[in-house]
């Protein structure tokens, strides 16, 4: 009578599959075994590859101002001040467009988990024309 396992002797039977998925999913084989060596294979094409695949939000924000971006504190919000040189804000956009365009160009500071709730434009203490955003997180 054949045996499953081999330890009397008898022939091994054929894994199915599901067996074989099974092992590579409670990662029984031993190391330097071929099974072994494939599922350290998967793992490393997964590390290497998904990141070219999927964004996961972690690049740099390319939009980077030229001037210095100022910054106060108003009880738990935030008031910054931003160049308009720095920003380009259409002629005719809407308060939604502008909102969206004030938002990118504090976001290097602020980061992207904040929301602008007012702004208005500003002459500046050097005469430059200036953006003064009020923003909270």
């Amino acid at each position: 009578m054949a045996s499953k396992n081999n330890s009397e002797g008898g022939p091994q039977q054929p894994r199915t599959l599901k067996q074989i998925l099974l092992s590579y999913f409670y990662w029984t084989y031993r190391r330097g075994s071929f099974h072994y060596d494939i599922m350290v294979t998967l793992i490393l094409l997964f590390i290497f590859i998904t990141p070219h695949l999927w964004n996961y939000g972690d690049h740099q924000s390319i939009a980077t101002p030229a001037h210095p971006i100022q910054v106060s504190g108003e009880g738990r919000g935030l008031i910054l001040t931003v160049q308009a040189a720095d920003v380009d804000v259409p002629a005719g956009a809407s308060v939604h467009q502008v909102r969206q365009i004030l938002r990118k160009a504090i976001e290097p500071v602020t980061g992207d988990s904040v929301a602008v709730v007012r702004w208005e434009t500003v002459i500046d203490a050097q005469g430059n024309l200036a953006w003064k955003i009020w923003a909270h997180r």
